[in-house]
């Protein structure tokens, strides 16, 4: 593949309290036939992200024609798994609604986190969502006590294919231990009720402690998975995989072809990435250095 690099598209630029900076895990939708609407979390001073949106032209996706005045989705209240933060990760129209999944962050003393996922829904064309349940759709599992969020689904053959990050465990020295998962599928025959058996689609390799943000989308008859993957010495990469049937991967990430420059907003780090095609244009959006504080980035498939 080869890729037009634009840069930065959103730019943090400290506007407002809850959109201080970040825009992290950019989720495009395709909302009618001039406007891509990209779903970010975006964070205060605290670092609590809240769910709002960029809404870009779908003729030329590098010039924003709306930002979110205001939050489309708050954090949960106090006690909830999404008290901490909750950030975007799949967008579904499904008929006259749009199913947004997200994970909810909930601090813990013992350990940095836990993020499980949750869905809220909109009925008036993705401006506000309103939470399915107060608890994740995608809850702690025995094998899953620490995290499990939904990133990707399609509907195929009558059930609801998912790709998720899950894990159970942390790694590290002292107090910084890093959280350790790969990517994970399963099915749903509604697309809300979630089964706790799965398979490993692709797991860690080499030194890598994390793949995730597994971003599906289907050319012809084959799957394609954007996704990022880290090491501590290098942190998070974006990665690509290609399978026949969704469940068994072949991971190629020399066939991307995106790679860091040695200078600029992503050259430490390349990090969820979120695929949208839009005719014959196939846009690729992803955060940059530290987790997406600057906002997020735009590549164009040539």
């Amino acid at each position: 593949m080869k890729w037009k690099k634009h840069g930065l598209v959103y730019k943090s630029d400290g506007a407002s309290d809850w959109r201080r900076h970040s825009a992290l895990q950019p989720t495009p939708l395709l909302l009618d036939e001039t406007t891509i609407r990209v779903f970010a979390g975006f964070r205060d001073d605290h670092g609590v992200s809240r769910i709002g949106f960029v809404d870009l032209d779908a003729r030329d996706p590098t010039r924003i024609i709306g930002i979110s005045e205001k939050p489309v989705l708050e954090t949960g209240t106090a006690g909830m798994f999404d008290e901490n933060g909750v950030v975007p990760c799949a967008v579904v129209r499904r008929e006259d609604q749009v199913f947004l999944y997200y994970a909810g962050y909930q601090l813990s003393l013992n350990i940095k986190f836990y993020v499980f996922g949750g869905l809220a829904i909109s009925h008036n064309e993705a401006t506000s969502f309103r939470r399915y349940q107060r608890v994740p759709i995608a809850d702690r599992t025995d094998r899953e006590p620490y995290f499990r969020v939904i990133h990707s689904l399609l509907f195929e053959e009558g059930v609801w294919k998912i790709w998720y990050g899950g894990g159970d465990r942390f790694s590290g020295p002292g107090n910084n231990k890093f959280p350790n998962y790969d990517i994970r599928y399963t099915e749903s025959a509604d697309g809300i009720s979630i089964s706790p058996h799965f398979t490993v689609a692709v797991p860690v390799s080499g030194d890598e402690y994390r793949v995730g943000r597994p971003y599906v989308v289907k050319k012809a008859e084959t799957y394609e998975m954007f996704f990022c993957a880290g090491t501590e010495s290098t942190g998070y990469r974006l990665a690509y995989a290609e399978s026949t049937d969704g469940k068994c991967w072949i991971r190629n990430d020399q066939k991307l072809g995106i790679t860091a420059p040695v200078e600029g907003w992503d050259s430490t780090m390349q990090a969820y990435p979120g695929v949208i095609r839009v005719g014959d244009k196939t846009y690729l959006f992803y955060n940059g250095n530290d987790y997406g504080r600057d906002g997020f980035g735009l590549a164009e498939l040539e």
